[in-house]
This record gives structure tokens, sequence and C-alpha cells, in this order.
């Protein structure tokens, strides 16, 4: 039922893509999406490449189906780690914070699919010319690096203006959320959040009860002074970085006060003064669970929503 042109092009069974956060989507879950039927992945942030070649194969070990990296372009280690995706023939890459068209040609030759994430639809245009296969329209409710223009307004303009497909993220966490992104034109959803709850993350147990506690007014968007805005729960340490951004601080010193905050958090399990990157959906996860119940979860809720629809459809009928 839910079979779009993503699960052909990426060879999965549903059209689910989970997040390549830093410091969080290690094997383990990229492992366990893929062998639910999604597409797991691996994010490699500013890891080296032998942490990135190891995660790969752990991912192998663990499941034979489809999964891929996301590649920050603006890593130290992005040629070693494009290198390693090549010479392991990953079968999808997503990319953030760049333009990979300078490793289209040797991802295509070993037949990599390239799926940026945009957060404009200038930046899509640009893309789909330098031969990328699709690209994530992200919108400004996820966590982590984010643009300015919400998930509704954003994926179909994005689809509207390209011919590759497009899949929606940011916001989303259930099945009412796939049904809404392929009625605004998208081929898939990516999701970060939930997975973050995953039972098979292994960030900290900390960070995840964060997430379950939190509320929907719960994150706050800091760093818009550096032009890199970045979405997270609210703590001390966002509240410390937007005392900083009120009295002018310079972007140096923005910076210093946030390096090695994201590691603080998710592996350290500090969060108070760590970086708990988080979309906006936080408010309404609420447990821990494994990523195949999540990801069935979904499914039985996107066909419940299908099977409503023309109950509701009804009803206005009768009311007018």
């Amino acid at each position: 039922m839910f079979k779009t042109v993503l699960c052909d092009m990426l060879g999965i069974q549903y059209p689910i893509i989970q997040g390549g956060m830093a410091w969080v989507a290690t094997g383990e879950l990229a492992a366990a999406v893929s062998e639910a039927g999604g597409l797991g992945i691996i994010g490699a942030g500013h890891a080296p490449a032998d942490w990135v070649r190891a995660e790969i194969r752990k991912v192998k070990a663990l499941t034979n189906k489809p999964f891929g990296v996301n590649v920050m372009l603006m890593s130290p280690f992005v040629e070693d780690v494009m290198a390693v995706i090549v010479a392991e023939r990953v079968p999808v890459i997503s990319t953030g914070a760049g333009n990979p068209g300078k490793y289209v040609p040797s991802l295509k030759e070993v037949g990599t699919k390239i799926i940026p994430v945009v957060a404009s639809v200038a930046l899509a245009r640009r893309l789909e010319k330098v031969g990328v296969d699709a690209v994530i329209a992200e919108g400004g409710e996820s966590g982590g690096h984010v643009g300015e223009i919400g998930t509704m307004p954003l994926v179909p303009q994005v689809v509207d203006s390209v011919k590759i497909p497009v899949i929606a993220a940011g916001g989303i966490a259930d099945g009412r959320g796939l049904i809404a992104a392929l009625a605004l034109g998208a081929v898939g959803v990516q999701m970060g959040t939930r997975f973050m709850c995953a039972r098979e993350c292994t960030i900290s147990g900390k960070v995840k009860q964060a997430i379950i506690k939190a509320k929907d007014r719960d994150t706050v968007v800091t760093g818009r002074s550096t032009g890199h805005p970045v979405r997270c729960l609210e703590n001390k340490f966002t509240r410390e970085l937007e005392a900083l951004e009120k009295r002018g601080a310079s972007i140096e010193e923005i910076e210093e006060l946030g390096t090695g905050k994201l590691k603080a958090a998710m592996v350290d399990g500090d969060v108070q003064y760590g970086s708990v990157m988080s979309g906006q959906i936080a408010g309404w996860v609420s447990r821990e669970e494994p990523a195949a119940e999540i990801i069935k979860d979904i499914i039985e809720g996107a066909r419940e929503v299908l099977g409503s629809i023309p109950t509701r459809l009804q009803l206005q009928e009768d009311r007018g």
C-alpha cells in the first residue's frame, strides 16, 4: 500500500528514512531500521574515515538490506570519508552543509544514490543540476541545524520546482506525518527525533528520557547570529548561548562555547550543559521502543488515517 518510487529507487520496503544524526546514528541503529524495512543511515558527522568504515562494516554484519551514510561536507575528513564510501560501495548517501557535486561521478560509478538535505527551493534546483538522485526537503521543525522555512510550506514548493523525487523531513514521527508528506507530493519521509528513542539507538538514556519528558514548546533555536542556527531541547547550555547572542558576542566566542557539546549530551549524558539536538516533535514522543515497532506503528497509523478520511469527508458533507 505504501510502496513509492523511493522504495524502488533504494530497494526498501517502506518509504521511511532514518536521519543521519552525528553521535546518534551508529551502525546498530542503522542496521535495525534497515532490517525493519526502512533505510538506516550512519551519521558520519565530523568522525574520521576509520570510524565510518567500522560502522559500515558493522551494518553489513547485521543486515543484508540497503543502508546509507550521512556525510557532513564541512567535515575535515570529508575526502577520506568519501573514499571509504566508494570503496565500501555504500548503497546510499545523504549529505548536508554543502554541495556534493564534485563527488557525484565517483559515487555514481559504484552505484551509490546521492540524496542531499535542502532547506530551500534554490538549493534543491542547484543540486538537481549536478546530478543528485533525490533531495530531502527539511523544514525548520527538525532537530540540529535548521533552515527558516517550515515543512508544510517547503515540501510542496520543492516538489513543484524539481523533477527528481523529494523526501519530506522535519516534524514527522507517525503515520499521520507520512500521509501528510505524501499528500504534499513527497515520495517518503525522513525522521530523526523518534528514532533517537529506538531501543537500538546507543545514545545516553538520559537523553532519551529528556526527549520523552519534553513538552511541545521545549525546543529552542540558537546560533542565528552565526548563520548556522541549531534546534535543541532548552537547557542551561542553550540559555548560555542565548545570553551570549543577546550581548552581541562574536561568532568565535559562541562557537567556542558549543565545541564538544553534542558529544557531551549524546555520549556522556549531560542533558543540562550538552547540546541535546531534537526536533519539535519531541513533545509527542512518549516511549523507548525497538526500531521495528516504530516503523510498524507508522505504517499501521498511516493505514488508519487513510481509512478514516472517507468518514471525515462524509461527515463534512452531511453537516454542509
